[in-house]
């Protein structure tokens, strides 16, 4: 179903805030169980995060695109709207190389307001060519549609950060370094759901076969005791435990090597088990005050209490697997979802049962450390099992510790704006 309207400025209509109820949800609680989520999940395969069967905004209500333009976006002129372009630009050799027919995203479908490859061939083509990067605010201008997008709850929706962890560890096991990061064990398997049903959407479990049958597979706790055996096959040995289980959270780690060598943990694969934030386990124990809850408390009470920490975080079933790669370019984040390292402050993670990987999203939120409303262009390049919802988003920070504090601290509000090729646009109806 095509779901448009063609109203007012979006900015211009702005609605108030939340019902009290709805509000102080979002404020008490998801703070607590998305400062500890990950993002992350590969189509093709690395990253992390899940795409299980979920009932959320998405399936329960279609989301509003409107159309509206650049002009109604606050800050659209001042944003480095060429920065956008180069990350952009990596999205579309990507684009480019696709069989025109596939979807944009083959999660978001090609029925979707995204379209196929083939709607946004001529439109990276262009991207890729010098005279865009001369005049990169042109360049968006004269080739793309805004659609304003409001879901369940209307335009606002909530934004939180991620980022990658910098860690101490080494290839061998020794001394200080005991906790294993694993590979991917050679059972683990996925089963997308669609290709059984169609009515079961782009959804896929995991587990193992067992005596003949597709089970679950083992959860946090019983891969610690040894449940996958000599399929356990660690790639890296972590010195901390608890950084162990953060890299596990984000999905990708660098790993300074004793010799100074730096290396990267990137996502390979998950158990499929539900995730449990070990924030909300600490509250419900009396460990943390709700309102006190931050990932810095959270470290220092683990810390404080060196015996409770494996019940802890047992409590969290899911289970993240690893490769150790080369870290390549400094500058850049681990592969997210699209398969495309991730760059910092453009790299932005999305639902993609409604937004496909490689579209432009223009981000209108408070974030941390500005005083002022952070806008800019972003590029979805990555998704995780904790974006639910059309106005969702994980802000790529960076890696190490000051880009980990930032992604600690951001639990704001924000707003969306897509970006749709004019030709792709012009094809879709206004009306539901």
């Amino acid at each position: 179903m095509k779901n448009f309207d063609n109203s007012a400025s979006f900015f211009d209509k702005i609605v108030k805030r939340r019902r009290a109820a709805d509000t102080c949800f979002r404020f008490l609680v998801l703070p607590v169980f998305f400062l500890l989520s990950a993002c992350l999940e590969p189509t093709g395969g690395q990253n992390t995060g899940d795409n299980s069967v979920s009932t959320s905004e998405a399936s329960a209500t279609k989301p509003l695109f409107s159309k509206t333009d650049f002009a109604s976006l606050d800050g659209w002129a001042a944003d480095d709207l060429g920065a956008a372009l180069q990350t952009f630009r990596k999205s579309c050799e990507r684009i480019l190389n696709a069989p025109p027919a596939r979807a944009l995203d083959t999660k978001t479908g090609a029925s979707s307001l995204y379209g196929t490859a083939g709607d946004w061939q001529a439109v990276c083509s262009l991207a890729l060519d010098a005279q865009a990067s001369s005049n990169p605010r042109a360049f968006f201008e004269d080739n793309f549609q805004p659609f304003q997008v409001s879901g369940k709850a209307g335009p606002v929706g909530l934004m939180t950060g991620y980022y990658e962890p910098e860690i101490r560890g080494s290839l061998s096991q020794g001394g200080i370094y005991q906790t294993p990061l694993l590979a991917k064990p050679a059972d683990l398997m996925r089963l997308d759901l669609n290709d059984f049903d169609p009515n079961l959407g782009n959804e896929s479990i995991r587990g193992r076969i067992e005596k003949g049958r597709f089970v679950p597979y083992p959860d946090r706790a019983a891969i610690n005791r040894g449940a996958l055996g000599a399929l356990a096959r660690p790639v890296a040995w972590i010195a901390d435990p608890v950084d162990a289980f953060f890299t596990q959270i984000q999905g990708s780690a660098r790993i300074v090597l004793p010799n100074g060598e730096v290396l990267r943990a990137s996502f390979a694969g998950k158990n499929g088990r539900p995730y449990t934030a070990i924030g909300k386990v600490l509250i419900e124990r009396g460990a943390l005050a709700r309102e006190n809850v931050s990932m810095q408390t959270i470290r220092d009470w683990l810390s404080a209490n060196p015996s409770e920490v494996q019940t802890v975080l047992e409590a969290n079933q899911s289970y993240v697997f690893f490769n150790v790669v080369p870290l390549g370019d400094k500058k850049l984040g681990p592969t997210g979802a699209a398969g495309i390292a991730l760059t910092p402050g453009r790299s932005l993670a999305i639902d993609r049962r409604i937004h496909a990987l490689g579209a432009p999203i223009w981000l209108d939120a408070q974030l941390p450390g500005n005083t002022d409303p952070e806008r800019r262009l972003m590029i979805a390049q990555d998704t995780g099992s904790a974006i639910r919802g059309a106005v969702r988003g994980d802000y790529f920070w960076g890696s190490g510790t000051q880009a980990g504090r930032a992604a600690g601290e951001t639990n704001a509000e924000g707003l969306f704006v897509t970006l749709i090729p004019h030709t792709l646009a012009s094809k879709w109806s206004e009306t539901p």
